[in-house]
């Protein structure tokens, strides 16, 4: 068997498969409301900039925002359930296919990290007045970091002990950061020396450790299925993705909401969608995280447009994120059995998705509020009440056409 022939094939099937779905997403209203949304947050993020002064610790947010990009170093492997029991014997013939698998997850990363960096280069410059030289040494340090990284990644994954990968995501995590403010705040080279052969040692480490264990294919097959599965989840916002699979995980914490749902026929369809929500990671779990990520933004802006514009932008994608929950039962007979009108179900959907944003346009406005930036507070609880009147009437013109 030819490894770099296998290699090719699973790449070129990948890249059409993204393409199939990638054509229903950018073929949608979500570009044009992407591009408007990030055309106003560069406009008022150049704004910001302006007022930053030599105090702004621009390089240690560069050094914590490139390291966490750094240290997450997921490799595109490509591997299929199947290849646990076909492929398996033939590992010592696959090294070729893992090393073309390891380069193109460095060009793809490494792609993500200079984007990364002009956008940071207004900020950094601004605060630091560094030129070109500088963001080019910055670069050439990215770059070989990303590719250390992902090779003790690759190590890393051989081991049977799945804390060893937490342990290990934490040390480089530190040391990348430590590499990288030396690095943006012009210290002597001499200090991003030292800490980066601490990191080279690891590596070395890792290397010897590992010299006499085989991959574990399990873990790696589950770690692709991953990845997909969250491009998968990004597509189904747009049209039916068959082979998509979630996981369902209680959360004990969340219970009591569901006794907040009065008892009666009238709430069954409620009922069974919050449930459903609470307990798939592939709504609430992505949502609160897009909550998080909102808050934390606007608490950088202090501009009111600007704080409109991220709160539309967080609102919109938390809802595409949430109205696929509607396809979630659509293959159980059992639901289609209730003795209750369809137009329960529907109302039932769209009543906990415009909870879920009325949750997170509170949160927002409770940030705001915090800041002391009580007109953006007040201007971002209007949108988002302008939003999910909005969303109702979309949603459900959006539900008969799934």
């Amino acid at each position: 068997m030819n490894s770099q022939n296998l290699w090719k094939e699973r790449y070129l099937g990948y890249i059409n498969e993204t393409q199939k779905y990638l054509r229903y997403i950018f073929n949608g209203h979500l570009v044009f409301v992407m591009v408007l949304v990030l055309g106003g947050l560069a406009y008022y993020y150049s704004d910001w900039v302006k007022t930053l002064n030599s105090d702004f610790p621009a390089e240690l947010i560069m050094a914590l925002v490139l390291s966490i990009i750094v240290t997450r170093s997921p490799i595109n492997t490509f591997l299929k359930e199947p290849d646990t029991v076909f492929l398996l014997p033939l590992e010592t013939k696959l090294r070729s296919y893992f090393k073309n698998s390891l380069i193109l997850s460095w060009v793809m990363q490494g792609f993500i990290l200079l984007v990364v960096l002009i956008a940071s280069i207004p900020m950094y410059s601004k605060v630091t007045g560094a030129g070109g030289k500088d963001l080019g040494i910055i670069l050439v340090v990215l770059l070989i970091l990303k590719f250390l990284n992902l090779t003790m990644r690759w190590l890393v994954l051989k081991y049977q002990d799945t804390s060893v990968s937490h342990w290990d995501s934490l040390i480089r995590f530190l040391l990348n950061g430590v590499i990288l403010y030396f690095i943006c705040s012009r210290a002597n080279i001499l200090f991003a020396l030292i800490t980066f052969l601490l990191l080279l040692g690891l590596y070395m480490y890792y290397r010897s450790a590992t010299k006499g264990f085989v991959l574990k294919w399990e873990r790696l097959v589950e770690l692709e299925n991953k990845r997909m599965n969250s491009f998968y989840r990004i597509a189904n916002m747009f049209t039916d993705v068959p082979h998509l699979k979630g996981k369902v995980a209680r959360r004990k914490w969340m219970d009591w909401l569901l006794s907040l749902i009065p008892y009666g026929d009238k709430s069954t369809y409620t009922y069974l969608y919050a449930r459903t929500l609470l307990r798939s990671n592939d709504y609430v779990g992505l949502c609160l995280r897009l909550t998080i990520i909102g808050s934390v933004i606007l608490s950088v802006f202090t501009n009111i447009w600007a704080h409109l514009i991220v709160t539309f932008m967080f609102l919109f994608m938390t809802a595409l994120q949430l109205l696929p929950v509607w396809k979630a039962h659509e293959w159980k007979v059992w639901v289609s059995l209730y003795p209750l009108p369809a137009k329960m179900r529907e109302s039932a959907v769209i009543k906990l998705i415009s909870y879920f944003l009325l949750f997170e346009d509170l949160v927002f406005s409770l940030v705001l509020l915090v800041k002391g930036e009580w007109m953006s507070a007040l201007a971002a609880l209007a949108m988002g009440f302008v939003f999910i009147f909005g969303f109702k009437i979309y949603a459900a013109k959006k539900i008969k056409n799934f």
